[in-house]
């Protein structure tokens, strides 16, 4: 049986009008996410991680020796802390932790590799905080997904502890937008669809390879990488980005968690004010992060 909240919310999305200006789609987009609002138990702090604008968010009864480290999506181009509080703040509910979400810098005014430098500031703050890696998760959607693996590649590469594990929630992980359900699921994702990825693609990188590792990490060696949740959903235009992702961390040896959700769209976590399985997807990487930061913290 269909889920009805899902084919509703399919329909009001792609009625919705459409900015060819990314100015616009980032008023747009951040308007949207504070109309949600967010729980009375809910703590919000405004902080300065490393020079990268930041906030805490917490609850009551979060601990105080773990952290999720949130990366909003957006293509690079739009999206804020305004925009994901509220898929933030329960996120952090759900692994039982603060969470630090990071403003990281977009394009086009900063490109590639901006918003990976600010990433792995957002991680040297938690570390001088006196936060253990092992009580630190890293997690993202659409670009803030693959700039979750980006991250890890960078702090490994920085010689910094891994994180304990990674939380890509449809991630975006192809600049060049040549996986196949980009044309399979095309009449089906009411949001994603080729020509504005490779649109997004092109402020990002502002003239950079297409297949740098940092940008578009299915193209690196995942070799040592922290166990990674990657949560996609088979209404989606980058359901093949999670699968590819997965195949080539499973290859390094990464330890891989792959959920490929029936019906649902990009990134429903962000509409679980009004989508029961958006409420669950959230659930279920709380669940991942309190796991694997319980082993690591243990």
């Amino acid at each position: 049986m269909a889920d009805t909240e899902i084919v509703a919310l399919r329909a009001k999305l792609a009625s919705r009008p459409r900015s060819d200006d990314y100015r616009q789609r980032r008023r747009e987009i951040d308007a949207r996410g504070l109309q949600y609002g967010l729980g009375p138990d809910v703590k919000v702090e405004p902080v300065t991680a490393n020079g990268v604008p930041a906030e805490w968010t917490s609850t009551p009864q979060d601990k105080s020796d773990a952290a999720l480290l949130y990366l909003h999506g957006g293509g690079y181009v739009i999206g804020s802390l305004d925009s994901h509080r509220h898929l933030v703040a329960e996120a952090g509910r759900a692994a039982g932790c603060w969470a630090l979400a990071l403003d990281y810098r977009l394009a086009p005014e900063n490109p590639f590799p901006a918003a990976v430098e600010d990433a792995v500031a957002g991680y040297r703050h938690l570390l001088a905080r006196g936060l253990k890696s092992g009580g630190i998760a890293i997690a993202g959607d659409s670009a803030g997904g693959g700039l979750v693996v980006a991250a890890m590649l960078a702090i490994r590469d920085a010689g910094l502890p891994q994180p304990s594990c990674g939380w890509c929630i449809s991630p975006w992980v192809d600049m060049e937008a040549i996986g196949e359900t980009m044309v399979s699921k095309a009449t089906v994702d009411p949001t994603v669809q080729k020509a504005g990825i490779l649109d997004m693609a092109r402020l990002y990188l502002n003239a950079a390879d297409p297949r740098s590792p940092l940008a578009a990490p299915i193209y690196a060696d995942l070799t040592g990488l922290a166990p990674l949740l990657i949560q996609v959903g088979a209404a989606e235009t980058l359901l093949d980005d999670g699968i590819r992702l997965a195949r080539v961390a499973g290859a390094a040896d990464v330890c891989i968690d792959l959920q490929i959700w029936p019906e649902m769209i990009h990134v429903w976590h962000l509409f679980h004010p009004e989508l029961k399985a958006g409420q669950r997807g959230i659930e279920e990487g709380g669940a991942f992060v309190r796991a694997h930061t319980a082993v690591k913290l243990a």
